[in-house]
């Protein structure tokens, strides 16, 4: 049996994690959902561990002892579902920007001729939904600048909604995953694309979070622009 695991990364999410949880269970999808809670001081994970009696062995909670960043909460969840035979991986925000209801159409192309499927805000136009313009721009020639250094042909190399087949996750060695921020995001596309992995996009419409506060930060803007440049340098050791 093929299995397919969300991995939701979770910080300060009290005002969140409750319905997303709830709406990735409603999509009617046979899956499993693994919450990665970096120490939440809001007690996030204690809401976790409630819904875990409502979804028993289909709901579980990684707690962290630390804040050490997105790639690090979503490494330690790529760990997890290796070592327990999930063929479909992917990655989800807790804050609703990512819509459970994309999972059906994202799954199926990994099932039948995708090897890693981004949930694309850019591959039809620009689809996203209250940002500001200034946001709206950054995060958009940030993945053209991607696209002149790397080479890759995926239009939203920053997006943070990702499936994963288990062999594309089985090639990385996720213990050298460098990034933490933004530049995750990119490393690990650029990995698969190196490794000849077949990547493709789906349209989807993003919207910024309504609830919680967002973890963007100056630091991960500037880690995402070095970061670029440090793959297409080491090319060569990611084949």
């Amino acid at each position: 049996m093929e299995r397919t695991l969300i991995i939701i990364p979770t910080y300060n999410e009290i005002d969140n994690v409750e319905a997303i949880i709830n709406k990735v269970f409603e999509t009617g999808l046979d899956l499993d959902v693994l919450v990665v809670d970096d120490k939440s001081p809001d007690g996030t994970d204690k809401i976790v561990i409630e819904l875990m009696s409502k979804y028993k062995a289909q709901l579980f909670l990684e707690s962290r002892i630390e804040k050490s960043g997105l790639g690090a909460a979503y490494v330690h969840g790529f760990k997890w579902a290796l070592k327990r035979q999930y063929q479909y991986i992917f990655e989800m925000d807790a804050d609703f920007s990512h819509n459970p209801k994309e999972l059906a159409p994202m799954l199926e192309k990994l099932k039948n001729d995708t090897d890693l499927i981004v949930g694309s805000r850019y591959v039809n136009g620009v689809n996203v939904i209250n940002w500001p313009m200034s946001r709206v721009l950054l995060s958009y020639f940030a993945s053209k600048y991607v696209q002149l250094i790397t080479s890759m042909p995926i239009m939203d190399p920053t997006a943070g909604f990702v499936g994963y087949r288990r062999a594309v996750l089985e090639s990385i060695v996720l213990d050298e995953v460098k990034f933490v921020g933004y530049a995750f995001q990119i490393e690990l596309k650029y990995k698969a694309w190196i490794k000849k992995f077949k990547l493709n996009e789906h349209p989807i419409i993003f919207t910024n979070r309504i609830l919680g506060k967002s973890k963007m930060s100056s630091n991960i803007i500037l880690e995402a622009f070095y970061g670029v440049i440090f793959l297409r340098i080491n090319k060569n050791r990611f084949k």
